[in-house]
């Protein structure tokens, strides 16, 4: 049996742990009252604090340069675009070749970004390399931000080039309140196991994993077990064990047949191929 273990994405240690700018002027241009501005200005902030950032995954779905032109290189992967997480003063990039990320602060509708960390992944495919230079040199430094009438987060760089952003709940705002972080492990084969509307139904393997605050494995994990439910955002492999970390959230009233828990994946950890 061949194995072969990919490179972790993080050190194990690690893993268990904008405002809208001014509206324009009325038909008074610059006659508009200071005050009025001000408090148009403080208006605006209250939806866009770090609070309001936090609550959404941030997907990027336009790009134009100060020329107008679209940015193509932050579109390297169409079906999976760049997306902005912030949390605890860190804003987190993923979607791109490598995992990005670096500590942010937000004032007076500026976001400044200090300079970003990096995984060491290297990605056969040139325009994924080349999206984390695309995406890391516009992130970094002040950017003005600003959220429009329909949600959506808007970033303007020094340079002019303009990133909007569309919202999407996270998994604690869909489930009101934070999830318990669990390490799973999955094995590499799925079984056949018994789904009473699924013939012939396969079922990930999976037994939990613990670590200690070093990133090292704690005691003898127990048998793999059925899995019924799903792991939101996981795909399965044939062939592939891995090791994911993901957010467990109780389901506040679920439906007679469902489950009363619901597991999200927050990373890859680990992987081996054993075909």
């Amino acid at each position: 049996m061949n194995r072969k273990l990919t490179l972790l994405l993080f050190p194990l240690a690690l893993l268990a742990a904008c405002s809208q700018t001014p509206a324009p002027a009325g038909p008074g241009g610059d006659d508009v009252a200071p005050a009025a501005t001000k408090a148009a200005d403080q208006q605006t902030l209250a939806h866009l604090d770090a609070q309001r950032l936090q609550s959404q995954h941030w997907l990027l779905k336009q790009a134009t340069a100060a020329d107008g032109k679209r940015i193509d290189a932050l579109f390297a992967r169409d079906d999976k675009p760049v997306t902005l997480d912030f949390a605890d003063g860190r804003l987190s990039v993923s979607n791109t070749c490598n995992r990005l990320g670096g500590g942010y602060t937000l004032e007076n509708g500026t976001l400044k970004v200090g300079a970003m960390a990096s995984t060491m992944m290297a990605c056969t495919d040139k325009a994924l390399m080349a999206l984390d230079e695309a995406v890391s040199s516009r992130l970094q430094g002040e950017l003005k931000a600003a959220q429009d009438a329909d949600g959506t987060l808007t970033l303007t760089t020094a340079k002019g080039d303009v990133l909007v952003f569309a919202p999407e709940p996270t998994a604690e705002t869909r489930f009101g309140g934070p999830g318990e972080i669990v390490f799973l492990e999955v094995a590499a084969k799925t079984e056949k196991c018994s789904h009473p509307l699924i013939p012939d139904y396969q079922c990930l393997q999976v037994r939990e994993v613990k670590f200690d605050d070093k990133g090292l494995k704690q005691g003898e994990p127990g048998k793999f077990e059925n899995f019924y439910g799903t792991i939101e955002g996981y795909t399965h492999e044939d062939g592939v064990r891995n090791v994911v970390r993901v957010k467990r959230f109780a389901v506040k009233n679920p439906p007679a047949d469902a489950p009363s828990q619901a597991y999200v994946l927050d990373m890859v950890v680990e992987s081996a191929s054993e075909r």
